[in-house]
């Protein structure tokens, strides 16, 4: 069971694609997930779990050097798309994010962005902050999730 605001051990790529899984099935389209944390934590890997939970199509990857990848919703009755970006790029420029039109896509479809802490929170009312970690010489991962309300 997903809670609003969790904890959890991530011992293996298997099980943090799970945890993707268990959360789309807490998603519908119009809600954001912002992805943070260093290289080699398992954002993409979360992200392959969020599209598999949710049924789009398409391979999953990270989408460093294309900033955005579509993916059509599955063809089940009310199925929703996938969006994900990769911010890392983008280096801050709100301009940029803006650019890519993602509050269109956000009608139709879940947006995961990695990198997105500080970048992306605009672009809705609310949004699923994941911090993921990854322990200094080992496989094990770590994340803490929190549907935070925008400010003000």
């Amino acid at each position: 069971m997903i809670d609003a605001r969790g904890h959890r051990l991530l011992a293996t790529v298997e099980d943090t694609e799970a945890l993707g899984r268990e959360l789309a099935a807490h998603l519908q389209a119009g809600d954001l997930i912002i992805l943070d944390g260093p290289l080699g934590a398992g954002k993409t890997a979360l992200t392959r779990g969020i599209a598999a939970g949710l049924g789009v199509e398409g391979r999953v990857s990270s989408p460093t050097f294309i900033i955005a990848r579509q993916h059509r919703p599955g063809p089940h009755p009310g199925a929703v798309g996938l969006v994900h970006v990769d911010a890392y790029r983008l280096g801050g420029d709100l301009d940029e994010l803006d650019a890519l039109d993602l509050d269109t896509d956000l009608d139709h479809a879940v947006v995961v962005v990695e990198w997105g802490l500080g970048v992306a929170e605009h672009l809705t009312d609310r949004h699923l902050r994941v911090q993921l970690r990854r322990e200094p010489e080992s496989d094990i991962r770590t994340v803490e999730w929190e549907w935070i309300a925008a400010a003000g």
